[in-house]
C-alpha cells in the first residue's frame, strides 16, 4: 500500500514538473519568484516616474501652445486693424482737372 502511494506521489510530482516545465517556470524556487517580483516592483516603479515625467512636460507644452494662441489672436486682430486702416486711409486719386476746379470753387 505504501508503495503505491509512493508512486501515486512520484506520478503527480513528474506531472507537476512536465507542466511547471512547459509553462517556463521548472526551475522557479521562491527566491527566484521573489526576485522576478522585485524586478516587476522596479519596472513599474520606472513607469510611474516616466509618465510623471511626461506630465509635466506636456503641461509645459500645453502652456507653450496657450500662450502661442493667445499672441498669434493678438497679432492677428493687428493686422487686420492694419489692413483696415491702409483701405480706409488710402487717399483717393484725383486728376489734376478735378482739383483745379475744386480750388476754383472754393475761391
Amino acid at each position: 500500500e505504501l508503495e503505491n502511494q509512493l508512486m501515486t506521489k512520484s506520478k503527480t510530482l513528474d506531472e507537476l514538473k512536465q507542466s511547471l516545465a512547459l509553462n517556463g517556470s521548472a526551475e522557479q524556487t521562491p527566491e527566484a519568484l521573489s526576485l522576478k517580483i522585485d524586478e516587476l516592483c522596479e519596472m513599474v516603479d520606472s513607469i510611474v516616474s516616466q509618465v510623471a515625467q511626461l506630465k509635466t512636460s506636456m503641461e509645459s507644452i500645453l502652456e507653450q501652445w496657450r500662450v502661442y494662441d493667445e499672441v498669434y489672436a493678438e497679432v492677428s486682430l493687428m493686422t487686420t486693424r492694419y489692413l483696415y486702416c491702409l483701405d480706409q486711409c488710402k487717399p483717393s486719386v484725383v486728376s489734376l482737372e478735378a482739383l483745379k476746379n475744386q480750388v476754383k470753387t472754393l475761391q
